[in-house]
């Protein structure tokens, strides 16, 4: 019986491998090798912006080895975008010193193993989570100068193996296999799966970014094992490389090594977004991206008012935060396992469930040195119980979250007081709402989860005499500095 799994497609892709003809390189004028290194960062910065379409991401790698010098991505909501962007380098004074020795397009995708309620419109089981979940699948971002390796692989349709011959529920129950050993690189591991049935001489294109290259041959080695790859899987050659912002060009061409660092990160060069725009359609800075003159900084309001924020997204942290209504006991033991596998890495801070005082939710709270660590946590968390939404996720400006160590002789103290403050919040037009959580491990860990309108709106409070009085009255009750973490 044929039981094709059903499947959303997103973004297309092309990864555009490229030699630099170093002979030619080395021969040509001085004059005519700026004019290339021009254009080509002209073009790169172009499309890191996303200036060509609606909508996308791109990036450029330094790749290791014979197969190629440079490795171009582009995702693009449609396969004429792809078209236009990879003639456009082809044009360029510097397309002109390249040969692509291979390419590959497929289209980012989802299956029916990962969720069946997604593809049979069983709106009400698919909760905000898996959706969010789903969506970073299909519209992918790149993650900052990581290592990144790509491969192909198809299934196996050979006359002992054949992939499409096993029933659905044996394919899936292998995936879900699969899927779980990935999981131990949460936090390590950003993955992006890409369809290229009909698109490519391969089923599939994968591509893997991590901030540690031997993580890229952790992960591979030990998927090598599952069945579904043991068995029914061929792959075809690898690549490697580490991405660099297009200002580096120059210096990747002189045998350096790149990123240089010397150059700022893409969010400076092009004006803080983090896709190189100027930020929103009218040319705002988003209130998250940590630009901006003095009155738009929030990080430096509040250090203005000897309020410690750390950076935009925490105090040198990214986080993640998810909202549960599963049982405190079932949800405690379901991020306990979690928690296990994110203790491996580095870039991993913390992972806790706070319990609402008020109301009946849980958040799940997951704190990393990186922003893509943050996220890739964030797809696994969706699989948790009754997951309801994510901290960010509201209308407005969104979320700020506020983590305080209380001593323990003062926890009553710290409860009073915010039921002091939650009554004032109260009354405030651009507040939403508030929540005190505490820590299921550590009763002395608070986190309290505050929604606001608009910034300006968090602001007034934040520059209110309750407030300052709060922040004065807390130095003798905590037992540790304060984190604020903005999740808008």
């Amino acid at each position: 019986m044929r039981e094709p799994p059903q499947t959303d497609e997103g973004w297309f892709a092309l990864h555009d491998f490229r030699r630099v003809d170093w002979d030619a390189w080395r021969d040509a004028p001085e004059r005519e090798r700026e004019r290339a290194v021009e254009a080509a960062v002209d073009y790169l910065q172009s499309h890191e912006s996303v200036e060509d379409a609606a909508d996308g991401a791109s990036a450029v790698f330094a790749m290791l080895g014979h197969k190629a010098d440079l490795m171009i991505v582009h995702f693009r909501p449609t396969l004429d975008d792809l078209s236009a962007a990879e003639r456009r380098f082809d044009r360029s004074a510097f397309g002109a010193f390249t040969e692509q020795s291979t390419s590959y397009v497929s289209v980012t995708e989802v299956s029916g193993y990962v969720s069946t309620d997604y593809f049979e419109g069983n709106e009400e089981d698919v909760d905000e989570g898996l959706r969010r979940y789903i969506e970073t699948k299909l519209e992918p971002d790149v993650p900052d100068d990581q290592y990144a390796c790509f491969y192909p692989m198809s299934r196996k349709r050979g006359e002992s193996d054949n992939w499409y011959d096993l029933p659905f529920e044996e394919r899936r129950a292998m995936m879900e296999e699969h899927g779980k050993h990935g999981r131990e690189f949460a936090g390590q591991v950003k993955q992006v799966v890409a369809s290229s049935v009909g698109l490519d001489d391969w089923e599939w294109g994968i591509t893997l970014f991590s901030e540690e290259a031997t993580t890229l041959k952790d992960i591979v080695y030990e998927m090598r094992f599952d069945e579904a790859s043991a068995r029914y899987s061929e792959f075809g050659p690898f690549y490697v490389g580490r991405r660099f912002p297009p200002a580096d060009l120059d210096a990747f061409l002189a045998g350096e090594k790149v990123p240089t660092g010397e150059t700022g990160s893409r969010e400076e060069e092009a004006g803080g977004h983090p896709h190189g725009g100027s930020g929103d359609e009218h040319g705002e800075s988003h209130p998250d991206s940590g630009e901006g003159d003095a009155d738009g900084d929030i990080r430096g309001e509040l250090a203005d008012l000897n309020v410690y924020a750390g950076r935009p997204h925490g105090e040198d942290v990214y986080a993640t935060v998810l909202y549960s209504e599963a049982d405190p006991d079932e949800l405690f033991d379901e991020v306990q396992g979690l928690r296990a596998n994110f203790d491996h890495y580095d870039t991993h801070v913390k992972t806790a469930v706070y319990d609402a005082r008020n109301r009946d939710r849980r958040a799940v709270v997951s704190i990393w040195d990186t922003e893509s660590a943050a996220e890739t946590a964030a797809g696994f968390l969706s699989d948790l119980p009754d997951v309801v939404s994510r901290a960010g996720d509201e209308s407005g400006f969104g979320t700020m979250g506020m983590f305080y160590t209380v001593k323990p002789d003062h926890r009553e103290d710290f409860v009073e007081k915010f039921e002091e403050v939650d009554s004032l919040l109260a009354d405030m037009e651009g507040h939403g709402e508030s929540d005190l959580m505490v820590n299921v491990e550590d009763e002395n860990d608070m986190f309290i989860a505050s929604q606001w309108r608009s910034k300006e709106d968090a602001m007034e409070f934040f520059r209110s005499d309750a407030f300052g009085d709060t922040v004065s009255w807390g130095r003798d009750i905590l037992a540790d500095r304060p984190r604020h973490v903005f999740l808008a």
